[in-house]
């Protein structure tokens, strides 16, 4: 099983029927090429009250706690770069590997039981449990299409905003199964809900653009646990920062943001997300 995201499918389809979005969108990507261009980076971190929106339809789907605060702990590793793996980074890029200064506390945990088998990208399962303002809402359920999850870019309904996660993606215990039982699906989402896109830009023709001046370009996603290096669009001799975040390897095969990245997140959070830093 390959790494599945739907963030580009939720975007583009906010874009086509959600009116002033595309507009919403423009100007947050303004606004975070200012910030990065001419504001001094942050230097304390940001702390994110965060709620788990639990939705299940049996009760091995009814993630436990435990699930949950491993799920947090992640998170809180991996953006702070406190990440014990980040020493694979190869060497010619530890310079880049970024503490994007963000913290996760867990505020609440809901837990809503249904009687559907699964949901899609459509945003139906957030139908059942609306966002919570001023928090980064977390939905984990049980998803169809070989999805693990999607975010919502900036910019997006108040109601809806927040990610969706693949319970059997989610955390590291219980539910969680392999290659995706490293936390990984909620810090690669996360990541598009502060502003990131995927590293390839999307394009799958070393035409992509992740709007961030320290990965290098690549031709697609990668998958599965690549061999350093792997060269794509002329990108030799270091090949393609597989091993970011914003890629679409296993769990095991992630280990880091890039300091440009995370100024993109700080962006988001001095701008359309500044509600909630």
């Amino acid at each position: 099983m390959s790494r599945t995201c739907a963030t580009m499918v939720v975007h583009e389809l906010l874009a086509e029927t959600v009116p002033g979005y595309r507009e919403a969108r423009l100007e947050a990507e303004a606004l975070t090429q200012r910030y990065v261009a001419e504001a001094a980076a942050r230097t304390e971190p940001v702390k994110l009250q965060t709620v788990v929106h639990v939705v299940y339809r049996t009760d091995a789907e009814n993630v436990s706690d435990e699930q949950i605060q491993s799920q947090l702990d992640v998170l809180n590793r991996d953006f702070r770069a406190r990440n014990e793996d980040r020493a694979q980074v190869p060497p010619v890029w530890t310079s880049l590997v970024a503490d994007a200064l963000v913290e996760f506390e867990l505020a609440e945990v809901t837990r809503t039981h249904t009687d559907q088998r699964s949901f899609g990208a459509d945003d139906s399962v957030k139908a059942l449990v609306p966002a919570q303002p001023g928090r980064l809402n977390v939905w984990v359920c049980t998803l169809g299409g070989g999805l693990l999850g999607y975010a919502q870019f900036p910019g997006g309904p108040a109601e809806t905003d927040g990610v969706v996660i693949l319970n059997r993606a989610f955390g590291t215990t219980g539910t969680a199964q392999a290659p995706f039982d490293g936390g990984r699906t909620a810090v690669h989402e996360v990541g598009h809900w502060l502003g990131l896109r995927h590293i390839w830009g999307d394009m799958n023709d070393c035409t992509g653009d992740d709007f961030v001046a320290d990965t290098p370009p690549a031709q697609q996603a990668n998958t599965g646990t690549p061999e350093f290096p792997h060269v794509t669009c002329g990108n030799g001799p270091n090949g393609d920062m597989f091993m970011n975040y914003m890629d679409y390897v296993d769990d095991a095969a992630m280990f880091m943001f890039t300091k440009g990245q995370a100024a993109r997140m700080d962006a988001t959070l001095a701008g359309p997300r500044s509600a909630l830093a």
